[in-house]
């Protein structure tokens, strides 16, 4: 599976971005795909998730705040970034995820970065003050 990010940007605090993710390759009918985020000097963390049957997930820190998505092919995956932060500012990953067991899901589900085999490049954030 291969991932491109795109649709990073600069922006004040208070603005909006949409982020995209386009994946191509071994999707399979059951699969996961999610948005992390990595700050200079911080842990990857996971920030939104959705699956095949359409169950979402969100970080508690963008809750509210942000939106995940996905177009009607299910191969094109959106973040729609609302009243963005300072500490919003970071590299934003795009990963996915075939499973094949429930348990798997709850893990990705779970936005455990172990759990993604396949990563784009990233595309940066950047949210100034």
């Amino acid at each position: 599976v291969q991932l491109v990010e795109s649709g990073g940007g600069s922006v004040q605090a208070g603005g909006s971005l949409r982020l995209s993710c386009v994946a191509s390759g071994n999707i399979e009918s059951r699969f996961c795909m999610a948005w992390f985020r990595q700050a200079p000097g911080k842990e990857r963390e996971g920030v939104a998730v959705i699956c095949s049957d359409e169950s979402i997930g969100y970080a508690n820190s963008v809750t509210g705040r942000f939106t995940v998505s996905r177009d009607n092919n299910k191969t094109t995956m959106y973040l729609q970034m609302n009243s963005l932060k300072s500490e919003d500012g970071a590299r934003y990953y795009c990963a996915a995820q075939n499973y094949a067991y429930t348990w798997v899901q709850i893990r990705l589900k779970a936005l455990d970065a172990v759990a993604f085999a396949y990563w784009g490049q990233g595309t940066q954030v950047t949210v100034s003050s």
